[in-house]
């Protein structure tokens, strides 16, 4: 899983980042806000963001992920204990707000759970699941060991499950900001089909995919 982390306190910021790459996320640790919104589009599951970082602030970074994204996480983490401030974070669509200082367990917490991951072993049922840091899909008694664009697919699916998910939001995350065609993205979906051999990936037609579990 990929995940943005807006934090201009360097030590903090690399704090975080040896944290949450230990427990196997790919980070990208940026100090500066200008920077953090120019990435907002490449491919991430979920943002962690500072309010008041140089250039342009966290608040502004949050407006602008949810005009791309109505439900990615994003939390935030300020010293800042002012209501309106709070307040304008949630307004804007953030999932919660940490106050520093804080542990770092407790943020790697509501990552987990907002993301819905909470162990390595994602189960579709009870004799099929997806194991993250293989990369593989085990069905019944077959293994298949995935490539990186349908390991993100099968996270985004994973994260995102019995939601619509547009072919924009296969684009940004899978491709991880790059363009690719519809074909493309039909050709991966098409395999990942083919290696689940199962109807979970159902077509919305027009707008994307949703993957249907119970």
């Amino acid at each position: 899983m990929k995940i943005l982390l807006l934090e201009d306190n360097k030590k903090l910021n690399e704090t975080i980042t040896k944290r949450l790459t230990m427990k196997g996320y790919s980070v990208l640790s940026i100090i500066d806000g200008a920077q953090a919104y120019e990435k907002i589009t490449d491919g991430f599951s979920c943002f962690i963001l500072d309010i008041n970082v140089p250039n342009v602030d966290g608040i502004k970074i949050l407006k602008k992920i949810r005009e791309y994204y109505q439900t990615l996480p994003v939390i935030i983490i300020s010293a800042s204990v002012e209501l309106d401030v709070i307040k304008q974070a949630y307004d804007f669509g953030c999932n919660d707000f940490l106050k520093k200082p804080f542990f770092i367990d407790e943020l790697e917490i509501k990552i987990e759970r907002f993301c819905n991951i909470q162990n390595d072993k994602i189960y579709f049922d009870e004799n099929c699941y997806f194991d993250f840091k293989s990369s593989i899909i085990q069905m019944n008694v077959k293994e298949v060991r995935l490539t990186k664009k349908e390991k993100l697919l099968i996270n985004l699916f994973l994260t995102k499950k019995n939601q619509v998910i547009s072919y924009e939001s296969i684009e940004n995350y899978v491709w991880e900001g790059n363009f690719a065609s519809l074909e493309s993205i039909r050709s991966l979906i098409r395999r990942v089909r083919k290696i689940i051999d199962k109807d979970y990936i159902q077509t919305v037609v027009d707008t994307g995919y949703i993957f249907k579990t119970t």
